[in-house]
């Protein structure tokens, strides 16, 4: 264990410590982290709400997060990665957590480690530091998001009052499988015995069923136990143990999100006897609910859209949303992804909705090179050399396609959370000036 002269004294210095602390940046597996929750008596008393997916994880989470704030309760939420601090990952009251409850948290979880000689993983020390503020804190609920599959993940350390499931495609199939019967066999097993277990796919594989009933969960899938209608002006949510009518359409962008508040209601209803909500409840929290990196419009003339969509399932989403606000003018494409993503999958998604290809890399060791991006680009017949352009960084992508975009064309920022963190970044920057 990498053991510092000093203890780190900022947010900062401590997550600089952290990604040297343990020798692998993912090493799946509970036992270690469950240690250290032992040894920080870690035993939270309030329900926990545990979601996973591939896809829309986050869009649950915010919407979970806002209709229960606005029910009065004080509501914990854990997710991951963030855009621009770290700080976003865990919110109490949907405010970032402050740097001292943080420092603080990492703390105690580093003296654990130590006592038992054990090290942890980026991820798996920012678990537990999340629970920890939110025991402290006392909070009413917890919202925890699944960081990678789900079986083996930190966040599966602790027992779901409800668990969910937003979607279940290939990803990170290097650790989870390369079909969907796999990857929905590692994501199911955050189902717990007697709980609901809410699922938003649409052809369920089997192994998800399987685990169900393996754990003895209780099953609630759309379009069976649960669902939704779409009117012109509002739309109505159906349960096993309610109906809602006339429901605002949520404030988060995109043809999936109703898919995702019915799923969010569904929990809802689950866990009405401990957490009831009322419409106005509902109502509110839904028109509230915000995103950043999340088919979030930046501008409308242009029309700027940021959508952190990395893998084909994500860029499937994002290329219906694109045509569902098809410009009259042309769409500018800033795009730079990580080399261990689906590339061409992406690319083959959303061809047909770019006109002009700009072309950069990240800052990170797992970024792809702006010229083999280029590559995937004319290996999936997406464009032409005279629509494509290469730029040192994302920023320099951004600005060239905000001079060159008239009001009426597009521009839309892809590929990454990278990608996307890197365009806030100059914008913050830009208007502070």
């Amino acid at each position: 264990m990498n053991v510092p002269d000093k203890l780190p004294v900022s947010v900062a210095d401590w997550l600089s410590y952290l990604e040297a602390f343990h020798p692998q940046t993912i090493e799946l597996g509970l036992e270690r982290v469950n240690h250290i929750r032992a040894e920080l008596a870690l035993q939270p008393q309030f329900p926990i709400i545990i979601v996973g997916g591939t896809n829309g994880k986050g869009s649950v989470c915010a919407m979970l997060e806002s209709i229960l704030h606005c029910a009065g309760y004080a509501v914990g939420c854990y997710t991951s990665p963030h855009l621009l601090h770290y700080n976003e990952r865990i919110r109490i009251g949907k405010k970032d957590i402050d740097d001292k409850s943080l420092c603080n948290a990492f703390t105690q979880i580093y003296s654990a480690c130590r006592v038992r000689g054990i090290s942890l993983t980026y991820f798996e020390f920012g678990t537990l530091a999340a629970m920890y503020c939110f025991v402290q804190a006392n909070v009413n609920a917890a919202i925890l998001e699944v960081g990678l599959g789900g079986r083996l993940d930190a966040v599966n350390i602790f027992d779901a009052d409800c668990s969910i499931l937003t979607s279940i495609d290939l990803d990170h199939v290097e650790y989870l499988g390369d079909t969907r019967e796999k990857i929905g066999f590692e994501k199911a097993a955050i189902f717990r015995k007697n709980k609901p277990a809410i699922c938003a796919e649409i052809g369920v594989p089997q192994s998800v069923i399987q685990q169900a009933e393996k754990s003895g969960a209780i099953l609630y899938q759309i379009n069976k136990q649960f669902g939704f209608s779409k009117q012109d002006m509002h739309w109505d949510f159906w349960g096993p143990e309610s109906r809602r009518y006339s429901l605002p359409f949520p404030a988060l962008r995109g043809e999936k999100q109703l898919q995702n508040a019915s799923t969010c209601l569904a929990a809802l209803d689950a866990l009405s006897e401990v957490l009831p909500v009322s419409m106005n409840n509902v109502r509110q929290g839904l028109m509230e609910a915000i995103i950043p990196g999340r088919f979030q419009v930046i501008s409308t003339q242009p029309l700027i859209i940021l959508d952190v969509a990395h893998n084909p399932s994500a860029a499937m989403v994002l290329s219906q949303n694109l045509r569902a606000t098809r410009p009259t003018g042309q769409t500018y494409a800033i795009v730079a992804m990580l080399q261990d993503k689906d590339i061409c999958g992406v690319i083959q998604a959303l061809k047909n909705d770019i006109d002009y290809w700009l072309v950069s890399s990240v800052d990170s060791s797992r970024a792809v090179t702006a010229d083999n991006l280029i590559n995937e680009i004319h290996e999936a017949e997406a464009s032409d050399d005279d629509h494509i352009r290469k730029f040192s960084d994302t920023a320099s992508a951004f600005v060239f396609a905000c001079e060159q975009a008239s009001k009426n064309d597009r521009i839309c920022v892809f590929g990454s959370f990278y990608t996307v963190s890197d365009v806030l970044q100059y914008l913050n920057t830009h208007r502070s000036k």
